[in-house]
């Protein structure tokens, strides 16, 4: 009992805040670096920090430059194909000691700008953006100063590493197959993405332009048609009640994310039409959803784990000082064929 009195107790934030007179904020903000504090702070802070040996880990790497963590920007929770490049990031860096911190900003390009400039101010060592919606010059602004990862876009950049998938021969597997069943009414549900944004080949840029080449290629121009809406349930939800209820409803949707072709085929449900007697569906991702034994989705698989993977470790090597070279990884695409897919009904 005197043995467990007499242990040395461990040194508190609160402690030196004490110490140096100032509030534990400002011990806070001298630790991460933070802009504003001034060089009389920071020197009376640094003495108490020394003067009572107040050495946690976190704080003593954020005084040597290094935070050890690791910022991932997504906009859906939702989308499960985000969990699969999650899983990748985290087992690549299992063995590290940096940490994963995730912002779920949603859609908007004002909240994921928020969002970035909230984990930077954070001072993270670096940044893994899944295809951010936010202006491509914030992001090159970002990567002069962080280094950082862009995972979806296709636009290559000195600036920042990228991990894509070839998008385009992706959408070309999906036509292909569907032709060979037999459809020639294919119709690409795709996201919008935004005219300000300055991306010139985002993945539904690359998807659409892949699929509209497929159909082409196929004599099948005059039916090609695409459905802007969300990646979302409700997305793919919205796109299905508008294209299955009308007159001349496709025989065939792929969706480019399997969230939104879940949605799909919700509205198929809702309007009393079979998957896939009725209508054949495709995903893209191929998450784990879509292989439920109540759901079986044909899908296009982009490795979403390997992408995972790739971001960490270049964006790892970029943290421990690789400048000279950008690198773009791309990953193949496979189509896994499901019961979500059939040839049309002659009805």
């Amino acid at each position: 009992m005197q043995q467990g009195s007499a242990r040395k107790k461990r040194v508190t934030i609160t402690d030196v805040a004490q110490h140096a007179g100032v509030s534990t904020a400002a011990v806070s903000k001298v630790m991460r670096n933070a802009y504003g504090v001034s060089a009389a702070m920071q020197e009376k802070v640094r003495a108490a920090i020394a003067e009572l040996d107040y050495r946690p880990q976190a704080a003593a790497r954020g005084m040597r430059g290094r935070t050890y963590t690791i910022g991932v920007l997504l906009d859906n929770i939702r989308n499960t194909f985000f969990a699969d490049i999650l899983d990748g990031v985290r087992d690549e860096l299992h063995d590290s000691e940096y940490t994963v911190l995730i912002g779920a900003a949603g859609f908007g390009a004002d909240a994921q700008s928020k969002t970035i400039k909230a984990m930077t101010d954070r001072q993270m060592d670096g940044m893994i953006l899944i295809a951010p919606g936010v202006a491509r010059a914030e992001v090159l602004a970002l990567a002069e100063t962080t280094p950082t990862v862009v995972i979806g876009h296709h636009d290559p950049s000195p600036r920042h590493d990228s991990v894509v998938d070839a998008d385009a021969a992706g959408a070309a597997l999906v036509v292909d197959h569907l032709v060979s069943l037999g459809h020639r009414d294919i119709t690409l549900v795709s996201a919008p993405g935004t005219r300000t944004s300055k991306w010139a080949r985002t993945p539904e840029i690359v998807l659409a332009n892949g699929y509209t080449e497929a159909m082409g290629r196929h004599g099948l121009a005059d039916t090609t048609h695409i459905y802007r809406t969300a990646y979302s349930d409700e997305g793919g939800y919205k796109a299905g009640m508008s294209l299955l209820s009308s007159e001349s409803r496709p025989t065939a949707i792929m969706a480019g994310a399997d969230v939104a072709a879940l949605g799909v085929w919700r509205a198929a449900h809702e309007l009393g039409l079979r998957v896939p007697e009725d209508v054949s569906i495709v995903g893209y991702n191929n998450t784990a959803v879509a292989d439920l034994a109540t759901v079986q989705l044909t899908s296009v698989d982009q490795a979403g784990r390997g992408m995972g993977v790739s971001a960490a470790r270049l964006l790892i090597e970029r943290v421990e000082g690789r400048r000279e070279h950008a690198v773009q990884t791309t990953m193949t695409p496979r189509l896994v064929v499901r019961r979500s897919t059939t040839a049309p009904s002659q009805a």
